[in-house]
């Protein structure tokens, strides 16, 4: 157990970022940071998310594993009575606030270690500094799935509303290359595959390994679009709430606004994503923990905002589907308005897809670093001093599943690697507070441990609220992962290679000799 729970010091983490062969390139600034921020956050969740959360699903067939776990372990059986998962309703708006206030205590413990540890990885690296290797082999392998799967999802989102602006001119794709080719029962759609979903994640794969300040640039202008999209549609779409819409106001009780909370929770994950960039900053101890607030606080404004005007122009129940702001002013006859926001939320989902890509990279990038997976994962091109193994076989980790599944079956999958993340990083804060309290801090969480205790108790009830089948889903996940870790990565990963440089590595006093 204790060869399990070996930890790597922060000094030697610190000290392999600067080798010349795994070197990237530092041009990011903190309104960079605070645009990757926002070119993740603002995208799924209001785009296409907000949807599905307020309108629930509802199944032809009554089963247990599509109830919420919380249910079902009060409920037991009775929990069948649900017939599907509990829409928020109107109450959306309410989901999104909560789910902010969550954000808000485990991005400030982000903040805290971004600032100490300012290496790419994100919480993987968090957690090998803090709990051990094999935790930190879990948080990776979660975080693998956690950044793919959501992208996943907006790349079927994309396709839709693409689907959408065309529809405006009077053209249309076939189904066979728009639609997925399984739906949420994973049953056959009659689709080939959904290519536009393929073709933007190789797309941006190729913006992304041509170098980050390129990418930046790219993220920078597509925010600016999303965010004026937004204002446009708030301003013209307000002027046509029905208050009778917001009746009742929450349909489903309080387990409706958990699980839509649940549901829209990965959406928040962009400040994750600005801490896996933190080897790419010039001044990371400062700059990350501003990025990462200051893109949490901006977004849940506009998150709150769309949420009450969405759920205003057309009744909750009419909301299922993967563009709802395009059909909502379609129902409500704003069809300019709609081109103009159809045009931001494109831009909108592809800084998300840009974002997390290069967080899913970087992940990558950081585990083979440490050799948990193999070298050529971890090999920096010559010319553009980016991970491009990595973002090569991300992209196509990501592009093809795109074609292959349904929305909602990928983004519940992805909420709960998040909200396990959230918990792992905010147990980091407690272990380094306590085992190394005289280390500088840059940026230090307040109330500590309450914070960090109230994040790990608001992640685990809305773990509780996704249905029991993602529970399911994601301990086949963590399955494979751990067969994958005892069979390679536990042997080869630097302790693995040299056992007797353990110590030394973990207080930080030597380098093993590999």
């Amino acid at each position: 157990m204790s060869a399990l729970l070996r930890t790597k010091s922060i000094d030697r983490l610190l000290a392999e970022a600067e080798r010349p062969e795994h070197q990237l390139r530092k041009t990011l600034g903190p309104w960079s940071l605070t645009a990757l921020g926002i070119g993740a956050i603002i995208a799924t969740g209001i785009l296409i998310l907000t949807g599905t959360a307020a309108a629930g699903e509802v199944l032809e067939v009554r089963s247990l594993v599509k109830a919420p776990l919380l249910d079902v372990l009060l409920h037991g059986r009775h929990a069948l009575g649900v017939a599907g998962r509990p829409g928020a309703g109107p109450s959306i708006a309410l989901s999104f606030f909560l789910v902010a206030i969550a954000c808000a205590l485990a991005g400030l413990c982000y903040a805290e270690l971004a600032s100490m540890i300012p290496i790419a990885g994100s919480a993987y690296t968090y957690t090998y500094a803090t709990l051990g290797e094999i935790v930190a082999w879990i948080i990776g392998w979660d975080l693998v799935l956690e950044y793919a799967v959501s992208n996943m999802a907006v790349a079927v989102g994309f396709s839709a509303y693409i689907d959408s602006l065309l529809g405006g001119f009077g053209l249309r794709l076939p189904a066979a290359i728009r639609d997925p080719v399984f739906d949420d029962s994973l049953q056959r759609t009659g689709s080939w595959f959904n290519l536009p979903g393929f073709l933007i994640v190789m797309i941006l794969t190729v913006i992304l390994v041509r170098g980050i300040r390129e990418s930046a640039s790219t993220n920078n202008f597509m925010v600016s679009v999303k965010l004026v999209a937004i204002v446009i549609f708030i301003v013209a779409a307000s002027r046509h709430i029905q208050v009778s819409n917001w009746k009742p106001f929450m349909p489903n009780g309080w387990q409706g606004v958990l699980t839509g909370g649940a549901i829209v929770f990965f959406t928040y994950i962009g400040f994750d994503s600005v801490s896996t960039a933190a080897e790419e900053t010039r001044h990371p101890q400062k700059d990350v923990p501003f990025g990462i607030i200051a893109s949490l606080i901006i977004c849940t404004i506009v998150y709150c905002s769309v949420a009450v005007v969405l759920t205003g122009i057309q009744n909750w129940r009419e909301l299922r589907n993967a563009a709802p702001i395009a059909h909502a002013l379609e129902y409500i006859h704003l069809y300019g308005v709609e081109r103009w926001v159809t045009i931001g939320a494109l831009m909108g989902m592809l800084s998300s897809l840009l974002v997390f890509q290069l967080g899913q990279a970087r992940v990558w990038f950081a585990m083979s670093r440490d050799g948990l997976l193999p070298a050529a994962f971890s090999r920096v091109h010559r010319k553009f001093r980016t991970p491009h193994v990595s973002t090569w076989l991300a992209g196509f980790f990501v592009a093809i599943p795109s074609g292959l599944f349904n929305i909602g079956t990928l983004s519940d999958l992805s909420n709960i690697g998040t909200l396990f993340a959230f918990i792992l990083v905010s147990l980091g804060v407690l272990v380094l507070r306590r085992k190394q309290p005289e280390r500088r801090r840059a940026f230090r969480a307040p109330w500590v441990p309450g914070l960090p205790i109230a994040a790990i108790a608001c992640c685990l009830i809305l773990m509780g609220s996704l249905p029991l089948e993602t529970w399911l889903r994601f301990l086949v996940w963590l399955v494979i992962g751990l067969t994958i870790y005892f069979a390679y990565s536990r042997h080869h990963s630097e302790f693995g290679r040299d056992p007797r440089a353990q110590v030394a590595v973990a207080e930080g006093l030597a380098a093993p000799k590999l």
